[in-house]
């Protein structure tokens, strides 16, 4: 038998349907291109915006699988936050093409370019991709410097605030809570990697020098030989005995690359291959910003103790 609602219950639930649908459709629609950029929205644009991410946090934000959604999802933004520096260079301009949407033209308030204003390291001398190198601006994953985080969620608050004037206030005080929380943490993180200052590591690709100058590590060398190169035998062979030279104890290893070869390294020179994520999102326990960096470098400094490093 059927219970019939009643008829109060049946009106006070349409008008929360129609509350709820109109504080949505109040929200700004940002789409962000990855998860990090998205995580920054998040803490900064709080209850007026509605953010969708298109990368996925376990995929190389490089080589990202573009479906054919991503073009409705991109057409309906009204603000589009993306990396910069050429990081979804390879995916994102042929769904902007078919997006057609003005109001993420480049120079609009709808179009946050996260990489502006960043100081970039890694830039090289003459911007060349003849080599595959996907790097050629220099380097694109600086949000793994918490101070960039900080910078990230200016230029957001910005083109928010551009774009909705009357709650430029409240975009202004969530970015200098977020900031505020980065500080505190920044001091904690550093006081833990601070017995490990200088210890030198190799990583699989280029994802992790911001991190690394900021917390104290030497990167001595990388498994691929160019940004985007897949590792060769030669090159292998090189970095291998480099690391025996220096006493490399460990190979940080993002989780989207293969570790046949991290593990062939590992074994000929006795370092540890740990997997670390370099996205919010990556494993559960990164579920915002700041998270991340509270997960990489618990797990670091576990590694890194088991790897002798930071005791003598």
């Amino acid at each position: 038998m059927m219970r019939s609602t009643p008829l109060f219950a049946m009106t006070a639930m349409a008008a929360l349907s129609c509350i709820t649908s109109a504080d949505a459709a109040d929200k700004l629609k940002v789409v962000a291109t990855t998860n990090d950029l998205a995580a920054v929205a998040r803490a900064v644009g709080g209850d007026a915006v509605e953010v969708t991410t298109l990368a996925r946090p376990t995929e190389d934000p490089h080589f990202v699988d573009a479906k054919p959604s991503f073009i409705r999802i991109v057409n309906q933004a009204d603000v589009l936050i993306e990396g910069g520096a050429s990081l979804e260079a390879g995916w994102l301009p042929p769904i902007l093409d078919s997006a057609r949407n003005a109001r993420i033209s480049p120079g609009s308030p709808g179009r946050v370019v996260a990489a502006e204003g960043i100081p970039l390291r890694d830039v090289p001398a003459q911007l060349d991709r003849s080599m595959g190198d996907v790097h050629p601006q220099g380097n694109p994953h600086y949000w793994l410097d918490p101070e960039n985080g900080k910078s990230i969620a200016r230029e957001i608050a910005d083109k928010l605030s551009q774009l909705r004037p009357n709650d430029s206030g409240y975009f202004d005080q969530r970015t200098k809570d977020f900031s505020a929380r980065i500080d505190a943490a920044e001091k904690r993180w550093l006081s833990m990697m601070a017995p490990y200052k200088g210890t030198k590591v190799v990583t699989y690709h280029r994802s992790f020098p911001n991190f690394a100058e900021r917390f104290g590590l030497d990167v001595i060398g990388y498994v691929e030989p160019r940004p985007g190169i897949p590792p060769t035998p030669q090159h292998t062979l090189d970095l291998m005995t480099e690391m025996k030279r220096q006493n490399v104890k460990l190979v940080l290893v993002e989780p989207y690359f293969d570790l046949k070869t991290p593990n062939a390294i590992g074994r000929d020179t006795g370092a540890q291959v740990l997997v670390m994520p370099p996205s919010v999102g990556g494993v559960k326990e990164t579920s915002d910003y700041l998270k991340l960096f509270d997960y990489d470098i618990n797990l670091l400094i576990e590694a890194l103790k088991k790897a002798g490093a930071g005791t003598r």
